[in-house]
């Protein structure tokens, strides 16, 4: 392989990325816009190699720190008491910042409230101290009241509530046995559905509506150190495809005593669609919120095939169905719908016409063609939710709820990935562009200031060739060395997909998976990145199209697009290809060189799950159905018994303290392989979980990756595998 002597800059890359965290440092998140839209609290750390995330307040066009967890008045809260269930919040929503990593506040943004090392504080917007609060035990996921006066925590599993001024702690719903909490998300509500929440206030403040986790039927997990022996293994309820899930029931609890239990319905109605495993059980809480009309709470069937969303009597518990939703394959989780208008509409997915999943805003729906991504919330008498009419953007729009004449207008506009949140009058407008990130504060629709982005830059700039490839028009990405000429002879190809369910990387905006991409071209290879059926942002059909093969299709895609695009360019050398890829990717890796060693002739799989019945039942069920009723489709889409197949160099990559992607996929993908006589290379990361954090385990990662791929692609030839 010809390439020039690193630059410098491409040196420190691997130890930079590893540093700023995939350069997520010092970008500020978790906006929350008071209803005047006067005061915007979020979460930062100080530069873009700072780990500790702070709580700050933008308002009158400059930024104040409220909560910095280094100060002194802090030291009661230490990151070695943080409680076991923060830590499995934390590593659900792939957090890997310390400090203030999430908080919450009153309906008018004056008071926010945060968990540091266990310990509970209130912190006033206005600048004063913050106020350590007193608890009966470590909390976790504190919640103030709407009008800021009680404080709803979860310890120990209870939920309980404190005033804000510290006095009169104590438990409004006690769980009956160690496997029961009230007030945190289970599982796979976390890590699938993507509901992290366990409690909501009503607006009055008198109430609460709470989940009740039941997991005593949930099979254990044990998750061991394998580099301290002495240290005894964490134990994890974990719903595998085909067992038992974790039991949710909920409950309004008052702050004044005694409690009721909602009446889910038990199964969905006889428009139920059918199918070779149909279980109409509802046994998902998807989403759940209490607004002024009343608490709303949205169930799935185990199949995921129905969506009801409900009404709740606060009084009695009782139900009425406001929505429902089915479809043949799964249907589709909105983020942020249903909402509920002041009116009393309901904003729920639609599809407007053509296979674009679009928005039913009270009877109004979003154009044919525009395929929305998720509603954000409603203010000042708009819908504001984001969309996208070309895959690789997607931008703000709103809907004027009371003055449908007004139409869907277009919030944002340079080209890029946007999101925003909202207050009153006031956007906070979070861009991300192939220039950079910007974070705009408008009022009335006008700019007004700016939220600083603390990032580090990459130090190897990506400028990728956006393409369109084939009769599909495959959305990709080629990354070529900066230094490279055609008398420099032909490069070797590295695809380095996710291309799979719910997550895009073909995209108009800079981030740190391309940066990595270009990281590797300039070690001399021609990277290409694509997104292909399966992923989001093109349609109903074209995310489904992977209902019941979860490889098939996403591979002839990749191979579609590498051979499209080295039609045109001579420079990319088809003899010699590899695929990289972490979690699907990696699974997607893996199986590129057992079932096409005629296009891969290498690849590295991070994370690969490559027994698709350890995984989660909601993940894996959606796509292909039961393991007992349906076992060969399990087995065509797990690569265990593909083993004997393998003819090419082939890396497996896990982390050992992995709780999503256990490393039992990989130690059973390795013994199949070497059951078969097959030779592959192994690499285990202590301590490392599916997101690999660890500064120099993660900077090595990258460089051992290179040096693999360059030796095995520099042996291999356009000859047939051996």
């Amino acid at each position: 392989m010809t390439h020039p002597t690193a630059s410098p800059a491409t040196d420190r890359f691997p130890l930079r990325f590893a540093r700023t965290h995939r350069f997520s440092l010092g970008v500020p998140r978790l906006f929350t816009v008071s209803p005047d839209g006067e005061r915007v609290l979020f979460v930062r750390g100080t530069s873009g190699t700072d780990p500790v995330s702070r709580l700050w307040l933008y308002a009158d066009g400059t930024e104040r720190l409220l909560a910095d967890p280094l100060a002194p008045a802090f030291a009661d809260g230490s990151p070695e008491r943080v409680p076991p269930e923060e830590l499995a919040r934390r590593e659900r929503a792939r957090v890997t910042s310390s400090g203030v990593v999430s908080y919450a506040a009153d309906a008018a943004v004056r008071l926010a409230v945060l968990a540091l090392g266990g310990v509970l504080w209130a912190v006033p917007a206005d600048g004063s101290a913050p106020r350590r609060i007193a608890t009966a035990g470590p909390a976790v996921d504190p919640r103030p009241s709407p009008d800021g006066s009680l404080i709803a925590y979860v310890s120990g599993g209870a939920l309980r509530v404190v005033r804000a001024d510290g006095s009169g702690d104590r438990v409004l719903a006690r769980p009956e046995g160690a496997d029961v909490t009230y007030g945190l998300s289970d599982y796979v509500s976390q890590e699938s559905i993507g509901r992290a929440r366990g409690f909501w206030w009503s607006p009055r403040g008198d109430a609460l509506l709470v989940a009740r986790v039941d997991t005593s039927g949930v099979r254990r997990r044990y998750l061991a150190d394998l580099a301290d022996p002495e240290r005894p293994p964490r134990v994890i309820p974990y719903p595998a495809a085909g067992t038992p899930n974790a039991e949710v029931s909920l409950h309004v609890v008052r702050v004044s005593g005694g409690r009721t239990e909602v009446r889910l319905p038990a199964a969905a109605d006889v428009d139920h669609p059918g199918g070779e495993w149909t279980d109409p059980a509802f046994e998902y809480v998807v989403a759940a919120d209490w607004d002024a009309h009343g608490p709303l709470v949205t169930v799935q069937t185990r199949d995921q095939r129905s969506v009801h969303v409900l009404a709740v009597d606060e009084a009695s518990g009782a139900v009425r169905t406001l929505h429902r939703e089915h479809d043949p394959a799964w249907v589709a989780l909105r983020p942020g719908t249903p909402l509920r208008l002041p009116s009393g509409a309901l904003v729920v997915p639609a599809r407007p016409g053509g296979d674009s999943q679009g928005l039913d805003l009270g009877g109004v729906t979003t154009p044919p063609g525009l395929e929305v991504r998720e509603v954000l919330g409603a203010a000042d008498g708009r819908v504001f939710f984001t969309a996208s009419d070309e895959p690789t953007e997607i931008h703000v729009w709103s809907y004027h709820a009371a003055d449908p004449g007004d139409g869907f207008v277009r919030v944002s506009d340079a080209p890029g990935v946007h999101a925003a949140a909202l207050g009153g009058p006031a956007l906070v407008l979070d861009s991300r562009t192939p220039g950079g990130h910007r974070v705009t504060v408008l009022r009335d629709g006008a700019p007004v200031g700016t939220v600083a982005v603390l990032a580090e830059e990459p130090l190897v700039p990506a400028a990728p060739l956006a393409l369109s490839l084939g009769r599909r028009a495959l959305r990709s990405h080629l990354h070529l060395p900066s230094w490279h000429r055609p008398q420099d002879g032909p490069l070797p190809v590295l695809l380095s997909p996710y291309a799979g369910h719910g997550l895009q990387l073909v995209l108009k905006a800079r981030g740190w998976p391309g940066a990595v991409a270009q990281w590797f071209a300039e070690q001399g290879f021609a990277v290409l990145v694509t997104d292909g059926r399966g992923t989001p942002g093109r349609g109903d059909a074209w995310e489904k199209s992977v209902h019941g093969d979860r490889l098939t299709a996403v591979l002839q895609d990749q191979i579609d697009a590498l051979h499209t695009v080295a039609a045109d360019r001579p420079e990319l050398d088809l003899g010699r290809v590899a695929m990289r890829g972490w979690s699907f990717s990696g699974y997607l890796a893996a199986a590129a060189v057992l079932r096409h060693p005629e296009v891969f002739h290498a690849a590295v799989a991070g994370a690969a799950p490559a027994d698709r019945r350890l995984y989660d039942t909601h993940w894996e069920e959606r796509f292909l159905g039961h393991p007992d009723v349906s076992p060969e489709v399990y087995d065509r889409n797990s690569l265990l018994d593909e083993a004997a197949a393998l003819t090419r160099p082939l890396m497996l990559v896990h982390g050992l303290a992995d709780d999503n992607v256990a490393a039992a996929h990989m130690l059973r993908f390795s013994a199949a392989l070497l059951a078969a006589g097959r030779p592959h290379t192994v690499l285990p990361l202590p301590g490392a979980g599916h997101l690999v954090s660890r500064e120099r385990t993660a900077s090595g990662l990258l460089l051992l990756e290179r040096d693999f791929l360059r030796e095995s692609l520099g042996r291999r030839s356009e000859s047939e595998p051996e």
